[in-house]
């Protein structure tokens, strides 16, 4: 039984396509996910209620990720004491520059860590983190992760070195 249990949240479904990266990561990693469509600005008090209810719903992390003006995440983590990582989505502007700063620039006392513009990988792997501080069986299983990625790496190394070395 999952013991643990992450909210995924973001402001248009049309960030689906890059949180999904945050939902597969912890879903491999054995935590449950929670994944919902909230907006700051356009269902504020829907917003409030979802973030109110965090504890009720054992959510320890959530991660929000939000483009454009991205003030989902600031929003959250104003409610609840509950560890907020933003993942700024580029929208409005191509590179995602207004989400970053949007989602970065936090006031003095009300936290968001702020992963890199479409990082819900990263977001994912943070969260996963967290949790690990107490949690040994979570925290083996991000190592395992881990070694897994430096195969991958090493295998493709391997594999240009031998095409490189039949030129």
């Amino acid at each position: 039984m999952k013991k643990h249990k992450v909210a995924v949240i973001m402001g248009s479904d049309s960030d689906l396509k890059v949180m999904e990266k945050a939902v597969t990561v912890l879903g491999d990693l054995e935590i449950d996910v929670e994944v919902r469509v909230l907006s700051a600005h356009r269902t504020p008090a829907d917003t409030v209620a979802f973030v109110e209810g965090l504890e009720d719903r054992s959510i320890r992390v959530v991660i929000a990720g939000a483009g454009g003006a991205a003030h989902l995440a600031g929003v959250v983590a104003a409610h609840t004491t509950r560890p907020v990582i933003g993942v700024p989505i580029a929208s409005l502007m191509p590179t995602g520059m207004d989400a970053l700063l949007s989602t970065v620039q936090m006031p003095p006392g009300i936290p968001v860590a702020t992963v890199g513009v479409g990082g819900a990988k990263n977001a994912g792997l943070l969260a996963a983190q967290m949790l690990a501080l107490t949690d040994k069986d979570l925290h083996d299983r991000i190592k395992k992760h881990r070694a897994g990625q430096a195969d991958q790496v090493r295998a493709k190394d391997a594999a240009v070195q031998k095409k490189l070395s039949s030129q």
